[in-house]
Parts: structure tokens; sequence; C-alpha cells
């Protein structure tokens, strides 16, 4: 039998930018322990099965497949989220909408809505650190909805709830305090899609027209609907998009419009608010 140690040490893992990273997320989830055993006990040795298992999700990140695809689940804000090939994996820079979601709005009880919700991760973060908010997801894709739920059913999130549809569609002329939505913002040539994670993940929630702002124009275009008065729009957007979306959002009537910029200075947010007349 291998020891830990000298498993980690012979996982190879070239394409991968943070391959000892992924080599521990794989062995510990294959241990059943935390990356921390690890490091306590780099000795120990691996039973086989629990060695086989790992060297076969070794050839799955090899082959480029995610590890949060892999484990099936991913952590993003507090929460450590189930995921799957049906919907994106929970990215760090779209912590930024929560934070933002957090700060623009008093912890009081409010109606807020995220478009696209996937696997809940936005919805399911705010409603975690704001008990008094009914936070709405919604997503097209009914695997997405399903996997959402079990999502909160799990994190006992109840004032959180999720349903099917594209957009707006299925809400009537329900309105909300605050809309945000990291919707699919990537043109449809963007050489991206053929590279890293990308390649797993599913393309309608990644394409949004030639340009990428296809999804967006609709979102801002009715979103005024289904905004209470002095409401926001909050809006992830590609790192090279924030003036198109901006402009978007004045055309459209938004007010105190701005864009926020992520961990790695990109501005990865624009936002605005609606006052009717």
């Amino acid at each position: 039998m291998a020891s830990i140690e000298s498993l980690l040490s012979a996982a190879e893992l070239p394409d991968s930018p943070t391959p000892r990273l992924d080599a521990e997320l794989l062995l510990a989830s294959a241990l059943g322990k935390s990356r921390s055993y690890l490091h306590t006990w780099p000795e120990r040795e691996v039973e086989a099965a629990q060695a086989e298992r790992f060297a076969a999700d070794l050839t799955r990140r090899r082959a480029g497949e995610p590890v949060a695809y892999i484990l099936g689940q991913q952590g993003f804000w507090s929460l450590e989220l189930e995921v799957a090939p049906h919907t994106l994996i929970p990215r760090p820079d779209t912590e930024l909408l929560v934070e933002t979601a957090l700060a623009l709005l008093p912890a009081t009880p409010a109606s807020v809505l995220d478009l696209g919700t996937g696997s809940g991760a936005i919805a399911l973060a705010l409603a975690a650190e704001r008990p008094a908010w009914r936070v709405t997801g919604v997503d097209r894709v009914s695997e997405a909805v399903a996997l959402a739920e079990r999502n909160r059913q799990r994190l006992k999130l109840n004032n959180a709830a999720f349903c099917a549809s594209h957009w707006f569609a299925a809400l009537g002329a329900r309105r909300y305090a605050m809309i945000l939505s990291n919707p699919p913002y990537i043109a449809a040539d963007d050489r991206h899609l053929r590279e890293g994670d990308l390649r797993f993940e599913p393309s309608s929630a990644l394409v949004a027209g030639a340009d990428g702002l296809d999804d967006i124009r609709e979102i801002v275009a009715q979103a005024p609907q289904h905004l209470e008065p002095g409401g926001w729009l909050l809006l992830e957007h590609g790192f090279q998009q924030a003036v198109a979306v901006r402009s978007l959002l004045s055309a459209r009537g938004f007010v105190e419009v701005q864009s926020r910029r992520d961990l790695g200075a990109h501005e990865r947010i624009s936002l605005g608010r609606f006052h009717h007349e």
C-alpha cells in the first residue's frame, strides 16, 4: 500500500493550473477526509480501493474534467454546494455580486430575485446572510432548479425558493427590491470556450450571441417591470463589457449606474437603480 504523501507526489496533472490542490482535493474525497488530514498524516497508508478511486479521478482530471464535477461539489461564499454538469461551477469572482447586494440593501424584509440561478449559489448565499429576505431563484433548466432545491433543503434555508422560468417569463407581475444575475455573457466565437473547464460546462449557461450581450440586453429591457420603485439591478459580465453594460442600463432609464471590480481588478459587475415615473 502507498502512503498519502507518495500518492500525492506521484500525481501528475501537467495541464492543471493548480496540480497539487487538485490532487489533494481528489485524494481527500477518496479517503472521506479533509485536506488538513492529508497534511497531518502524510505517512498514513491508503487502502487499495481508495487508491483506485483516486487514480480513476486523476484520469478524469487529466482529461480536463473540472474537479468540482468529479467531486460533485464546490465551495461558494460560506456554503458547500452540490454541482453537476448541467450548471455552471460557482466561481469566486461571482461572490462580488453577493458582497455588493449585501451592502446595498438593509437586513430588513425584502424580496430578491436571482435570474439563471444554476446551483442556487447566489440565492442561497444571500438567504444565508439575510434571514429576513425572501430570495427567489429561477432557471430555465429544470435539472438546475432541482439541484438548487436540493442545496436549499440540505442547507435548511427556508427563506429561499426556486422555480422554473426563462428570465421573467413565469413570474407574472411580481416585483422585487433587487434583481441579480450572472447570465451567459461569452461571445459565440470566443476561443476560451474550447479551453480548460469551459469545455465541460453547459454552453447555454455561457454563450449569449455574437457579442455576448444578448441575455443582458433582454434582462435590462425587462427588469424595470419587475422592480419595486428604487429597486436595484446587478449584473455580472465579462471583464471587457462594463462600458457596454453601463450604456445599456443608462439607455433603459437606470440611474446611479456604476461598475465594481473583482479580485483581479477587472470591472466584473455593473448595477443601476430604477425609479418609476
